[in-house]
């Protein structure tokens, strides 16, 4: 079975059990959501968030290696220029790994982070000593999966050499695996629609095997521009055709596959776009319907 899913929210008064029901409503068998707001580090404590009644609506249904936790993407560990700053998200860090194991999510989506102007190399040697100094007694089971970024700004993690140069600089590279973004892909210069190609480069650099998590995004973008705007499938410049190949792709079918494409007149698409892709088969003006 296609292991695909959405980013949904995670909200009161039900929270978890509520983002539970929601997954089956959309037919997913995957899933990710953060475990607060994403602009901010305020957290409700777990025992408020009715994880238990939310395993038992999943049971049978979505497997526990099929949820996906994204980390709040304030966390930026590129840049050192304010320390107090930085020993604080390094600390939210670490908790948002042990609040994703609560949730036995094994997969802690993490955007690389932004190196503000000190260039591509500082900010991965930034964000290695980051890591370095939040993991290096880390025994949990939540790894975490580097996502592969647009290059807009100062971002790093914009190709797959930059992902190596993270994984192999770290001291502990078991604990780190990959997101890949299609949009994101896109947006960075990648051409999506090789996948061949694609997993060619995979295997050159860091390897299939890192590939947790696939994020399935068409792109508002052409190629190359840095910007990373996502679209609804089939709405984009990448196009149903090459979503569907990644989503069905054989050597990611044991990856969970996570839509984040936008609402449309404040309806979630994610029903349509994954009944679609698990046929194979596109409809036309599909999104005006909804």
């Amino acid at each position: 079975m296609m292991l695909i899913g959405s980013h949904l929210p995670l909200s009161g008064p039900l929270y978890f059990e509520e983002t539970a029901k929601l997954a089956l409503s959309f037919g997913e068998t995957a899933m990710m959501f953060y475990t607060g707001a994403p602009q901010n580090s305020r957290r409700l404590p777990l025992d408020k968030m009715r994880i238990g009644e939310g395993d038992a609506v999943l049971e049978g249904k979505i497997a526990l290696s099929s949820r996906v936790v994204h980390a709040p993407y304030i966390i930026n560990l590129a840049n050192r220029g304010d320390l107090d700053k930085l020993k604080a998200m390094e600390g939210f860090l670490r908790s948002e790994l042990e609040r994703a194991a609560r949730f036995s999510a094994p997969i802690l989506v993490l955007h690389p982070g932004s190196h503000l102007g000190l260039g591509s190399e500082a900010g991965i040697k930034n964000l290695l000593l980051s890591l370095e100094e939040t993991l290096a007694d880390y025994r949990g089971r939540t790894r975490i999966a580097l996502e592969t970024m647009a290059g807009k700004g100062g971002e790093i993690g914009r190709s797959f050499e930059e992902i190596a140069a993270i994984i192999n600089g770290f001291s502990r590279p078991e604990l780190l695996s990959v997101t890949l973004d299609t949009c994101h892909l896109n947006d960075a210069g990648y051409d999506v629609s090789d996948l061949p190609g694609i997993k060619s480069e995979i295997e050159r650099t860091f390897g299939i095997r890192k590939v947790a998590c696939i994020h399935l995004n068409d792109s508002k973008n052409p190629r190359a521009s840095h910007k990373d705007r996502h679209e609804n499938i089939g709405y984009g410049t990448i196009g149903f055709a090459t979503l569907e190949k990644w989503a069905s792709d054989p050597d990611f079918a044991d990856v969970p596959k996570i839509l984040e494409t936008p609402y449309y007149k404040e309806k979630p698409p994610y029903g349509t776009e994954i009944a679609m892709l698990r046929s194979g088969v596109y409809v036309e003006g599909w999104r005006e319907r909804l």
